[in-house]
């Protein structure tokens, strides 16, 4: 079955580009032409990019590694929630908070301090608090909760990022880079793509282009760890062999190993019988 059609990818708009004036002239090898002033993007080029970043995303995911969806995009930010949670994956949809992933260790205390204000919140119907340091711890976990919820069990920095739109994901996009992460990118016709490891060109503006081409990352997702469990299932049925049969196994070797020997005794024997001659 097809990762995605040409007509998918029609229906959604994923070939709408910029206005000409605003293009970078970097994204010209994924241009198609023009139409009123748009640049048309070359969507033959668009589905083979598809595919490989598909096949990145699926594999890294069966080598048991993680991918960070990113998009903080008003269009973006329900589509970026969901599919990562369809998935199983982290996602950041509000304020990329600068250090994410440069910074790691001290937003793991973030982390901390939120789940430690949610134990405060627990303990207060037992524990006397006024209305003042309720209100106030409140506030401080609400804060935390908007900016870290999408990535609060992710315990390791991520095998790579998928990215809405790079001029608004600018620093994500740096740090991943700078910790030589790769980026999954849907790049549309004003931005430079010469930093991004999978450039799938498209649309970034409109609502469907990025909910198809997000939902397709999110099914490599899928795939990527449906692999990777039937290799676990496969490791677990070789260790839950019966142990005659292994012993049974390491007996027939030993046996040809002993045959073996036997023939290579045979043939230093006859070659000795015909020096002694």
């Amino acid at each position: 079955m097809a990762i995605v059609t040409m007509k998918q990818l029609l229906e959604a708009g994923v070939h709408f580009g910029h206005q000409t004036k605003r293009w970078n002239p970097k994204m010209a090898q994924y241009i198609f032409g023009a139409r009123n002033n748009i640049h048309i993007i070359d969507l033959q080029k668009t589905l083979a990019k598809i595919k490989e970043a598909y096949r990145f995303v699926r594999n890294i995911v069966a080598n048991n590694q993680t991918v960070l969806f990113v998009g903080t995009k008003r269009q973006a930010q329900e589509i970026i929630k969901e599919e990562a949670e369809r998935c199983g994956m982290f996602y950041v949809n509000q304020r990329w908070w600068g250090g994410m992933l440069t910074n790691f260790s001290t937003i793991r205390q973030s982390v901390e301090r939120l789940k430690k204000l949610e134990q405060l919140q627990q303990e207060s119907k037992s524990t006397t608090f006024t209305k003042k340091e309720l209100a106030k711890i409140e506030k401080e976990k609400l804060k935390l909760v908007k900016g870290l919820s999408g990535i609060r069990d992710m315990e390791d920095l991520p095998g790579a990022i998928f990215v809405i739109d790079l001029p608004q994901e600018a620093i994500a996009v740096s740090e991943a880079i700078k910790l030589e992460i790769p980026v999954v990118a849907l790049v549309d016709t004003n931005c430079d793509p010469e930093r991004i490891t999978y450039v799938v060109p498209g649309n970034d503006d409109a609502i469907r282009s990025i909910k198809l081409i997000t939902h397709i990352v999110a099914e490599a997702v899928v795939e990527g760890k449906e692999l990777r469990e039937k290799e676990e299932v496969t490791e677990e049925v070789k260790e839950e062999l019966p142990q005659e049969e292994v012993k049974e196994e390491v007996k027939e070797e030993k046996n040809i190993d002993f045959e073996k020997e036997g023939e290579v005794n045979a043939d230093k024997q006859g070659l000795n019988s015909g020096t002694s001659e």
